[in-house]
């Protein structure tokens, strides 16, 4: 008699089904393509008035379902798709239903910094999980506590060992080199520290006080007179913060610049901006679809990232091997 495996009976009474929205769905694709999952074909309908109505097109009873939605620009319109998502799935009996959310808006507002102001993070968790979520899968939150405001296993990803090995692989940092990594503010020194340790790097923050970020040349802790800096944040939105950095860097003595982000926003006139900067390259991540984006910019998929996250929760195996694979790919 031939035996069969636990993970095949899994496969059996559960299998998995994966669900594309309309956030990214370039992403969708290639991590449906890796995973060698076809996407469930779904229909997504706008009313006149802005209403929104779901149609899954096949039975998930009894399936692990994966769905795939980056909360991007328009971030409430689908925020509000993943939702309707999540609760028809929860009404048509999936065994679970997983959230994979490449980038997770609202986490910049993770905590009350004055009277009467919202923490929107929380929120955004308190209604993801009405509609009865099993699991959420993203990438690179704006603060790792915002895990804790959720009462469901959230399985954090991180997106710098592969803008790491982008650097390496292209000879632009090498180890032990005149390399040093840039926060551009004191809130991003761990994300900068973590990110030189790929390089064997020291760390420089730009010492921004008074206004947000002006056009003035700012402070810089530390030394990167004749270095080449990378300047490193989990995000570009307007572009703002980054040119203020690369202003004060290049003031304090640097020879090159680049800059790497895990998620692209690019709002307002950040295009514009990030174009006029003397930057080198700007390495990001494709967790965030536009039409345009701006010149020198090298973006790095995460399908794989994705992929592996979502076999490792179906397949019921440690998470955390991921992070022990990236690290072994860059420090060989």
């Amino acid at each position: 008699m031939t035996s069969i495996t636990k993970e095949e009976i899994h496969k059996l009474l559960n299998p998995m089904k994966v669900i594309g929205l309309g956030g990214n769905p370039q992403l969708n694709e290639k991590v449906a393509s890796t995973l060698g999952v076809p996407l469930i074909e779904t229909t997504v309908h706008h009313f006149s008035d802005g209403e929104i109505q779901v149609n899954i097109a096949e039975s998930v009873r009894g399936c692990d379902v994966f769905v795939i939605q980056s909360i991007q620009d328009p971030v409430n319109e689908n925020f509000m798709e993943l939702e309707i998502v999540l609760d028809a799935l929860h009404r048509a009996s999936a065994h679970t239903v997983n959230c994979v959310i490449p980038y997770l808006a609202y986490s910049r507002s993770d905590t009350k910094t004055r009277s009467r102001e919202p923490i929107t993070a929380k929120l955004i968790a308190n209604l993801l999980q009405l509609t009865g979520i099993d699991r959420v899968l993203t990438i690179d939150l704006h603060a790792s506590q915002i895990q804790g405001f959720y009462n469901v296993p959230v399985d954090h990803l991180h997106a710098m060992p592969l803008l790491a090995q982008y650097f390496l692989d292209n000879g632009i940092a090498v180890k032990d080199d005149d390399v040093v990594v840039v926060s551009p503010d004191h809130s991003g020194t761990k994300l900068a520290r973590v990110f030189g340790q790929y390089f064997n790097a020291p760390i420089a923050i730009v010492d921004q006080r008074g206004a947000r970020y002006d056009d003035s040349v700012h402070d810089m802790i530390g030394d990167v007179k004749g270095k080449k800096c990378i300047i490193v944040d989990d995000l570009i939105d307007t572009g703002t913060r980054l040119a203020s950095s690369t202003r004060s860097v290049f003031a304090a003595g640097a020879t090159k610049v680049y800059a790497a982000a895990t998620h692209a926003l690019l709002s307002q006139d950040a295009i514009k901006i990030v174009n006029g900067l003397p930057l080198e390259q700007i390495v990001v991540t494709d967790t965030i679809k536009h039409e345009k984006y701006p010149d020198r910019m090298v973006r790095i998929s995460v399908d794989r990232l994705l992929a592996k996250g979502i076999d490792h929760i179906y397949t019921d195996r440690s998470i955390h091997d991921i992070f022990d694979e990236q690290n072994r790919f860059t420090k060989d």
